[in-house]
Formats: structure tokens, C-alpha cells, sequence
């Protein structure tokens, strides 16, 4: 059977009255198409400008490049570290949504659910007014007599990191928090009644029944940080510098399409390859 008739064939079965899932195929197809025509498509195109006349200069460029090579680097550095942070500041947050009185549990989701519901550029120049040279945490030592001059706290790795945590905590916490949900609580008290301390509790019973979310809120948040742009962009000041911030630099300011899309591909590649990594730990999580 050749390829296009191999191809008709799957889609006569795809659409056709013997595929029993034929309703939900036709419900999710606009979506498949909206997708597809104005975002994979687009997508494609810029990332095939590089090979439009017929060369891979971009791409060695980009993968080559030492300069490229430290901005690859620098942009999974930070994406390690956000994610990092993340889980040490989700975790407990998310155990907390799991065991308070339902009081608690609202507020405690109205806390989180805040980031959600604000503009990601209106968090980003909050943290401007609280980090900036005339700032409120300046004005506050500067007041108490703390410090003399204020402090450099913008455009550093350290604003970049705080700004990015903020935006994509709740992305970790939440898939934290419903697998935490659905924990059988009388495995705890077992380990307990056999006189397993607390924190051999947690690390031998609770944190295994908790991997399945900690790795998906992981992903979730490492991916979304490779392609985070205003953030890095405003609170680094040109200082730090990731993949996405230098593709922006390349169309806007240097006019070079063909490069930017090179770059575009190499964050794609890069992301994809991260992301088949995770999936690969949560199967060998579940199988063990």
C-alpha cells in the first residue's frame, strides 16, 4: 500500500460511521484546525526560513555559536533553578491546600489563584516599584537606616528568578495538589503505628505517592520558563539574557528573520528533548 492510500485509508476510518469515536473526533477537530492554520503552520514557516535558500548556515550559527551556546545554556540554567524554587515553595503550599479547614483551603486558593488573574506584564512592573533603586524594599531600609545607598536588586539573575517563580508557582502547585488529594491517608497512619518517625514518613511513604505530580508540575513549569520572555526581559534589563529575549532582539532590532528562526528551532528542539526526558522519569516512576 503506498503512502497517500495508507493516508486516505486512516482518515475514511477517522471520520468515517466505523470509528466509534467518530463524535468526539468531529467535537475536537476546529480546535485541531484553529490550531493548526494559525499556529503550527506560522510556526513552521519561521523556522524554515533559515533553509529558504537553500543553506544551514543559521542553524550551524546557532549551534555553534559561543555566544549562542552560553544564552542555551543560561536559559536552562534558569529554567532549572525556577523550577527548583518552585517545588520548594509549592510543595508546602500544596500540602497545606491538601490538610486545612476548608476557612483556610479558600483563602490559601484565593492566594494563588491571584497570579491567575492578573497580567503577567502588570506582575512583572510590580516587581519593578518593589525592587527598583527607589523601591519600596530601598525605601524601607533606606528609612530604618539599614543602608546608606540603596541597593542594585533589578536587572540581576536574582529579580529574573523571583519575577518568573511568582508567575509559575501555581503551575506547580496544582497538579501537586491533586494528587496529594487522592493519597490514602491510612498508609500515613500505618507508618506512623509501625514507629516510622515524621520525616522518614515523608520521604518513604508521602514523597513517592507525590512523584506523579511533582514531575508534572515540573514539566510544566520548566518549558513554560525556556520561552518566558517579559519577565526576563524586563527585570533583567538587557543583563540577562535567555533564548527567547535574543530571538525577540534578532526580528525587531537586527531585522535578522532568518537567524531568529534558527533560534526559534533550537528552543524547540531543546524544550521537546526536556520534555521527553520528564515523560521518560514518570514511566519509570510508575513502573516502580
Amino acid at each position: 500500500m503506498t503512502a497517500s492510500a495508507g493516508l486516505a485509508a486512516s482518515f475514511r476510518y477517522t471520520f468515517g460511521r466505523g470509528n466509534p469515536n467518530r463524535r468526539q473526533v468531529l467535537l475536537g477537530l476546529p480546535t485541531v484546525l484553529f490550531l493548526l492554520f494559525l499556529f503550527a503552520i506560522p510556526v513552521a514557516r519561521f523556522m524554515l526560513l533559515p533553509i529558504a535558500d537553500g543553506t544551514i548556515e543559521p542553524y550551524v550559527k546557532a549551534l555553534t555559536g559561543e555566544l549562542f551556546l552560553l544564552v542555551i545554556w543560561n536559559t536552562f540554567k534558569i529554567a532549572a533553578y525556577v523550577t527548583l524554587f518552585s517545588f520548594l515553595l509549592g510543595y508546602p503550599v500544596a500540602y497545606f491546600l491538601t490538610v486545612a479547614p476548608p476557612v483556610w483551603r479558600l483563602i490559601g486558593f484565593f492566594c494563588v489563584l491571584i497570579p491567575f488573574w492578573t497580567s503577567i506584564l502588570v506582575r512583572t512592573y510590580a516587581w519593578l516599584v518593589i525592587l527598583g533603586r527607589r523601591g519600596i524594599i530601598n525605601e524601607t531600609l533606606l528609612s530604618a537606616g539599614i543602608i546608606e545607598t540603596p541597593l542594585a536588586m533589578l536587572h540581576s539573575t536574582p529579580a529574573v528568578l523571583l519575577g518568573m517563580v511568582h508567575v509559575l508557582m501555581p503551575f506547580f502547585i496544582f497538579p501537586v495538589y491533586s494528587v496529594m488529594q487522592r493519597i490514602d491517608t491510612n498508609l500515613i497512619s500505618a507508618a506512623r503505628g509501625l514507629g516510622a518517625p515524621d520525616w522518614r514518613v515523608f520521604l518513604s511513604v508521602y514523597l513517592p505517592l507525590t512523584l506523579p505530580g511533582v514531575l508534572s508540575g515540573a514539566t510544566l513549569v520548566f518549558i513554560l520558563s525556556m520561552g518566558f520572555f517579559i519577565t526576563p526581559a524586563l527585570l533583567g534589563g538587557g543583563r540577562v539574557t535567555m533564548i527567547s529575549v535574543l530571538i525577540e532582539q534578532y526580528v525587531n532590532t537586527f531585522l535578522d528573520w532568518q537567524f531568529a528562526g534558527a533560534l526559534s528551532a533550537v528552543l524547540l528542539a531543546v524544550t521537546l528533548i526536556a520534555y521527553g526526558l520528564m515523560k521518560w522519569a514518570m514511566k519509570g516512576d510508575k513502573k516502580w
